[in-house]
């Protein structure tokens, strides 16, 4: 990113401390059991080349990722490093359809070190956080996320890190960001047959040696430099 807005690392961080910030923050106010449990209303189809994101929600998150991750001397962009992918693969899948999570109730106002305790699968989360932003988006610049400028796109999610945006109608923001948050790091940082982390980009970026853990010799060969050696995937290693 240029002097408009922070740098990436900066933001990664500001985001973090954000996270923190808004953790010790009064949650919004569940939905209660009866509204939890109503059948979800029709959703448009995915969108061309993904499995759960339909066409504004892949719209949505692209644009985040490309925000979040901008291509620069550190790595390519998010989308062609492919978190966008990896989100939309984790939301189809067992993860985001909350396969293990107790999803039964009651549903209750819970601490930050209660954890996770939305009647929402993640994927539901994802999806109704992505409704309410744009919302509050096209409220505030007639816009949705996709459409506003690198400085606009900037203050709505420093907004959303500190909680200090709130949705007229939608999750509440400090569970949202959380994990949209996670799933950025994740789809970054992960190993690349789940979809992100296309070309080992994220792994070169940390000189991370990857998912071999045989790698003893290189710890007295790199000691005290910059990790050189390729990383080795699951793939790799099939």
């Amino acid at each position: 990113m240029t002097d408009k807005g922070l740098v990436r690392r900066d933001f990664l961080k500001g985001a973090v401390v954000g996270g923190a910030a808004a953790a010790t923050a009064a949650p919004a106010i569940l939905p209660d059991t009866a509204q939890a449990q109503q059948p979800a209303a029709a959703q448009a189809p995915a969108a061309a080349g993904y499995s759960y994101l339909n066409v504004e929600e892949a719209a949505f998150v692209e644009a985040l990722v490309d925000h979040m991750v901008p291509a620069d001397n550190l790595s390519p962009s998010g989308t062609d490093i492919g978190i966008n992918i990896f989100i939309d693969r984790a939301l189809a899948g067992a993860w985001g359809k909350g396969d293990r999570l107790y999803m039964q109730g009651p549903w209750k106002r819970g601490a930050p070190s209660q954890g996770y305790q939305l009647p929402l699968t993640p994927a539901q989360l994802y999806r109704a956080g992505i409704a309410a932003t744009n919302g509050y988006c096209r409220k505030q610049h007639q816009k949705s996320f996709d459409q506003l400028d690198e400085t606009q796109r900037q203050a709505v999610l420093v907004g959303l890190s500190t909680n200090k945006i709130t949705f007229d109608d939608g999750p509440p923001v400090r569970e949202f960001w959380g994990m949209v948050y996670q799933t950025v790091i994740q789809g970054m940082f992960s190993d690349p047959i789940y979809g992100g982390n296309r070309n080992k980009a994220g792994w070169k970026m940390i000189g991370f040696p990857g998912a071999i853990a045989v790698h003893r010799e290189n710890i007295e060969k790199f000691r005290d430099k910059k990790y050189t050696a390729n990383p080795v995937s699951i793939a790799d290693m099939s």
